[in-house]
């Protein structure tokens, strides 16, 4: 009877633990980690920081979400840690995450499943790096834009090719002005976002789903701080943060209502 007792209270404080556990990660946050840098384009246009601090402020009405804004790869290893997702505006990404002394940091998050971003150039690889780097950069991301194979700034419909996908909950197409980067390289993404330019149609956003785990997507829109002003704009980022992460994206899409002091851009540097 006191061993039938002792299997019993070992397997009840065992249960207890890992209910316990189990609430503890319900309760967790999601990490968002934002990369950006230090300015290389003229002001008003490749906002880098300035735009992850805007959409930080967008994610702090998800109560779900832990953010933080870094300038270039974290030095620090704890800002790693439990993050859910890295969404990157930079330069071309691929060298950024795969040229550096933190590349085998990179691997293993991807293989952890960790979801990634990327806006406007950072969604791209350089021509001289495509042999080298392409395989890896595809399969993470699912496509890319090598740079600089052309480029074409205008007006033109933004078109969703799949409406019922998360990504695109909440807002609808609108005409958009911005700069194009065309012939983009999709492997096994999803085509979600098409703009015509040069008359023809360009796909500007794909989402992918990493066959070992992990989600991705990239827009090559964002060369104008202007359209993140635009409200659907910013939701389908944000719903792309969401959707990467694996978090729910609210079928109204997400809530990313700012005001105007919130979303102006920062004082102009003087020369």
């Amino acid at each position: 009877m006191i061993t039938v007792l002792r299997i019993l209270t070992v397997l009840l404080v065992t249960v207890t633990c890992s209910l316990g556990y189990a609430e503890q990660k319900a309760g967790e946050k999601a990490k968002v980690l934002f990369i950006g840098k230090q300015p290389d384009h003229p002001f008003g246009t490749h906002m880098y920081l300035h735009t992850g601090q805007m959409l930080q402020k967008c994610l702090a009405k998800h109560p779900g979400v832990e953010t933080i804004v870094s300038d270039g790869w974290p030095t620090e290893k704890r800002v790693l840690e439990g993050v859910r997702v890295i969404v990157v505006y930079t330069t071309p990404a691929a060298e950024l995450l795969l040229d550096g002394p933190h590349r085998d940091e990179v691997d293993a998050l991807m293989k952890r499943g960790v979801g990634l971003l990327t806006i406007h150039w950072a969604s791209s690889i350089f021509e001289k790096n495509l042999a080298r780097l392409g395989p890896t950069w595809m399969g993470y991301l699912g496509g890319s834009w090598v740079s600089n194979v052309g480029l074409h700034t205008g007006k033109s419909p933004l078109k969703q090719l799949h409406p019922k996908h998360p990504i695109c909950r909440g807002w609808k197409g609108y005409d958009i002005h911005d700069e194009y980067y065309l012939n983009p390289v999709i492997k096994e993404a999803t085509p979600l976002l098409q703009v015509t330019a040069k008359e023809k149609p360009v796909v500007v956003g794909w989402a992918y789903e990493r066959p070992r785990g992990g989600r991705a997507y990239a827009t090559t829109l964002g060369h104008f701080y202007r359209n993140f002003q635009h409200e659907p704009f910013r939701k389908m980022i944000v719903n792309a943060i969401l959707w990467c992460a694996e978090l729910p994206v609210p079928v109204a899409g997400a809530d990313v209502s700012l005001t105007a002091e919130e979303l102006a851009l920062p004082p102009k540097p003087q020369p």
